[in-house]
């Protein structure tokens, strides 16, 4: 794709098959970077784009021949661009999607997204793991010290540690009286995190003080590449899942939750944006028979793939190794384990979703700064 002038008045986006996109005058004035309508340091905008005039038009559109453009509006103001950097936004699809592209996957993923954790990471190190994570929805990560806390420390390296009734930091072992089935040995079947918390929680980090059992193995499902094979396979189903409401609760002694979510939730442009699902915690609402059995049926065919072991991976944590998943897209579980046979202990804690992405974005920026300098 990339810009041209037609008739000095209009600019299009014209395709390598012939197709153009005529660039509207109000879509470019609001990328006017003339420091007296944008802020340098913040890169916000001294001006409300909403009081331009709706019928804004180009008076006159130059090529200085470096790479940048003059343009004359109707409204007697003038602006230079950067046609790379315009045709670099452009290139980006709707949504906020400029970060790698998502790869789903099934069981046959191998080798998994893994890495060595050391606080003094290279920053291209830690580009490499925000990378993978991005890019998989997970990364396993060796080495972290099994000393109770230190999953705090990780988190905050991605993000901002988040805080729930659980604290800023949870233990996952079998307890007595537990409040959750995470904190028994029984086995937990494929969920995401906190769907009755408004927003769930972006990323989950857990992280292995010590196993000593021989069950208890870690299982993963990509939610995206199930959605994906449901939306192909049963596209009836998945327009239930999309646009019915499920009522999820958690309750105990001194907290009460509840928020309602479709199981599979769409962003504006019609992707997969999330999963809410856990079966031990949804309520769907009473309605008529027929909207209930549609929804039961769309239910019981999404779990079931959810379930399949052709899209699950199992993996043993070992003492030092942490996870890192999205809540949004990954499902999680594990196997039952004994508890007689020793200890099995992991901690945990929440960070969101732009926390990872933001620091992908800075360190892009940060890694081609430094390549440019050196070139």
């Amino acid at each position: 794709m990339q810009l041209k002038i037609k008739d000095t008045t209009r600019l299009v986006l014209a395709s390598e098959q012939g197709s153009e996109i005529e660039v509207h005058p109000i879509w470019l004035r609001e990328r006017n970077e003339d420091p007296a309508v944008l802020d340098g340091r913040t890169r916000q905008r001294l001006f409300d784009p909403s009081d331009l005039p709706l019928d804004l038009a180009f008076e006159r559109i130059v090529d200085l021949g470096d790479g940048r453009l003059q343009v004359a509006f109707s409204d007697q103001v003038e602006a230079v661009y950067s046609v790379a950097t315009l045709e670099a936004e452009i290139a980006l699809p709707p949504g906020d999607h400029d970060c790698p592209a998502v790869v789903p996957w099934t069981a046959e993923l191998d080798p998994l997204p893994r890495g060595d954790w050391s606080e003094t990471l290279s920053p291209e190190q830690l580009f490499d793991l925000t990378t993978k994570f991005l890019t998989f929805g997970f990364v396993v990560l060796s080495g972290v010290p099994s000393q109770s806390g230190h999953v705090l420390k990780v988190g905050s390296t991605f993000g901002h540690v988040r805080s729930t009734n659980f604290g800023d930091l949870f233990d996952v072992r079998s307890v007595p009286q537990a409040n959750d089935l995470a904190y028994t040995s029984v086995e937990l079947g494929a969920h995401t995190d906190n769907p009755y918390r408004t927003p769930a929680p972006g990323v989950q980090l857990l992280h292995c003080l010590t196993n000593q059992t021989t069950g208890g193995l870690s299982t993963l499902v990509d939610g995206l590449a199930v959605a994906h094979a449901l939306r192909e396979r049963d596209p009836e189903a998945f327009a239930v899942l999309t646009t019915t409401p499920v009522r999820f609760r958690f309750w105990d002694v001194d907290t009460e939750l509840t928020a309602s979510a479709p199981p599979i939730e769409l962003d504006v442009t019609g992707a997969v944006r999330a999963i809410h699902m856990s079966p031990r915690l949804d309520f769907v609402p009473l309605f008529e028979k027929p909207k209930l059995d549609a929804y039961y049926r769309a239910r019981r065919v999404f779990d079931h793939l959810l379930r399949d072991p052709s899209f699950e991976i199992k993996f043993l944590l070992n003492d030092g190794d942490l996870v890192m998943f999205d809540n949004a897209r990954l499902l999680h579980g594990r196997t039952a384990f004994d508890p007689s046979e020793g200890l099995r202990h992991l901690q945990g804690c929440y960070i969101d979703i732009d926390g990872p992405r933001s620091l992908y974005r800075v360190l892009r920026r940060r890694l081609s700064t430094a390549e440019e300098a050196r070139a």
